[in-house]
């Protein structure tokens, strides 16, 4: 509580560019001519570095492609006099020419074209090498490359894709897959099944290389890809192995990685979830992109807060649903660590509680730099989600209860015990997935596997446009079009997407 009663007192204190060719022919520009380029151990490492700089991009887990899912889905609603910011993707009237959506994509396969760069040149670089210790870390750093070059792809394959059913994943369109920096390749869309293996190919090549004598908190590279690999295994239905991999985190890691507890005090004003989200660190966290106050990507909080309009009052473009709201009860922590009540500073007065789980890092705020929180796109709190939803899907609700339940109590003043059924599983799921990551851009395609639609009906001072939208399940704007400089780009074998109108 003393988190929420100082967030005045705290907020007081790489574009994307798309042009007319296909992003896909896009790569990172040298003053070097490329085929001299990544000769030594130095620049090998300089590229490692950009990879990971290029994740900063605020088209990526800092904005777009963390908060447009959310925002299309049931989780927020579009306030009156808002300033439409992201408002297509509220009103589920994405085109092909969305500037949002082709900066996701654009950025996507930057991040990818960076990846071909350094594997295309590292065996050079390792042959030249005389140094036994550098030659070991260059062998971790490929690791780490074909680990981001995994989750590049599947992020692809959860926007732009339908979602994997075993049966039918040979038939269904994928993504461009990309190998080679140097080398053409034909601009033309996997199966969904062959795109899924290209992912599950590059996770067994990082973690072959990956050094798992050496994972631990602050050096986590074996430990993202084996969390990437659980998810990966979960949107594939393919339980025993999302089993596997989540359990590795949660039970052979657990040394290292620990559920932040929401009841006990880290510090006099934080509890440690608290603090997780205040100051972006804690033990739960596997992986987060690291910002500095010279060095930051998007401000995820803008939309939900706006405070710096005036810096006296908020001016949400976004609120939190009330159907979401009410999921969380009275002794849910979450419910205090992600929302605050107050009045915003439009005309109409609304008074909500609105989103502060972004509402920005202390130390960048003491800078003046607001609304700016690090991105976590992978936390053990997700781990235990997905193994419950695995249990569930083999009929295992006992073990689904014990995960669903060992994490509520950590979040919970008291309590937290869940049941879960042959009966109610599914819906206990998507409840406790929205819950614990609500606006962290997993809901429009947890929508999309469970085959679900949803209904949104007006709430005090909501835009009117949008706010009574009913989606049916299954409906084609779950699966983003394809950008339409993508498909008339020149030489481009590109199949558009059903919701390409």
């Amino acid at each position: 509580m003393n988190m929420l009663r100082n967030i005045k007192f705290y907020l007081s204190a790489l574009a994307i560019l798309v042009g007319a060719t296909s992003c896909l022919d896009k790569y990172p520009g040298s003053s070097i001519p490329e085929k001299e380029a990544m000769r030594t151990f130095a620049d090998a490492e300089q590229t490692l570095t950009g990879i990971y700089a290029s994740l900063k991009s605020n088209a990526l887990y800092s904005g777009y492609l963390t908060l447009l899912p959310d925002i299309q889905a049931d989780l927020v609603y579009a306030v009156e006099g808002n300033t439409n910011t992201y408002g297509s993707f509220w009103r589920w009237d994405i085109r092909p020419t969305d500037l949002q959506l082709e900066a996701v994509y654009a950025a996507l396969y930057k991040v990818i074209g960076n990846c071909n760069f350094y594997l295309d040149r590292i065996d050079e670089v390792v042959a030249n090498e005389i140094s036994d210790t550098n030659i070991e870390k260059l062998e971790q750093y490929t690791g780490e490359v074909y680990a981001v070059r995994a989750l590049c792809y599947t992020e692809l394959l959860k926007t732009f894709c339908k979602a994997y059913e075993p049966d039918t994943a040979q038939s269904e369109l994928g993504v461009v897959l990309r190998t080679k920096y140097f080398t053409p390749e034909a601009a033309r869309r996997a199966s969904l099944y062959d795109s899924y293996q290209f992912v599950l190919d590059d996770l067994a090549e990082a973690e072959k290389r990956l050094d798992k004598e050496n994972d631990a908190y602050g050096n986590v590279y074996t430990a993202s890809a084996e969390a990437l690999h659980a998810r990966v295994a979960l949107y594939m239905q393919d339980w025993d192995t999302a089993i596997e991999y989540s359990s590795t985190l949660i039970d052979e890691k657990k040394a290292t990685f620990q559920l932040s507890d929401a009841k006990t005090n880290y510090t006099s004003d934080y509890t440690y979830f608290d603090y997780m989200w205040a100051y972006d660190l804690g033990y739960e966290v596997i992986w987060r992109i690291g910002f500095t106050d010279t060095s930051y990507g998007g401000a995820l909080g803008t939309v939900f807060l706006n405070f710096n309009k005036d810096y006296t009052y908020f001016y949400p473009d976004y609120v939190p649903g009330q159907a979401a709201l009410d999921l969380y009860d009275d002794a849910d922590l979450r419910y205090s660590g992600y929302f605050y009540q107050t009045e915003t500073g439009y005309a109409h007065g609304l008074s909500w509680p609105l989103l502060v789980k972004y509402y920005g890092n202390r130390n960048l705020i003491a800078n003046q730099i607001y609304h700016v929180s690090m991105p976590k796109p992978f936390r053990l709190a997700e781990q235990y989600l997905i193994r419950a939803e695995a249990y569930c899907q083999k009929n295992d609700f006992s073990k689904a209860g014990n995960d669903l339940s060992t994490l509520r109590k950590m979040r919970y003043k008291s309590g937290g015990t869940i049941n879960v059924t042959k009966d109610n599983w599914l819906q206990t799921i998507s409840d406790e997935r929205l819950r614990e990551l609500y606006m962290e851009g997993f809901r429009l395609h947890d929508l999309k596997r469970w085959h679900k639609g949803f209904e949104r009906k007006p709430q005090a001072n909501s835009q009117a446009e949008g706010s009574s939208l009913k989606i049916e399940a299954d409906n084609p704007l779950f699966v983003w079009p394809i950008p339409q400089h993508e498909l008339e780009a020149p030489g481009s074998e590109i199949l558009p997407n059903e919701s390409n109108r």
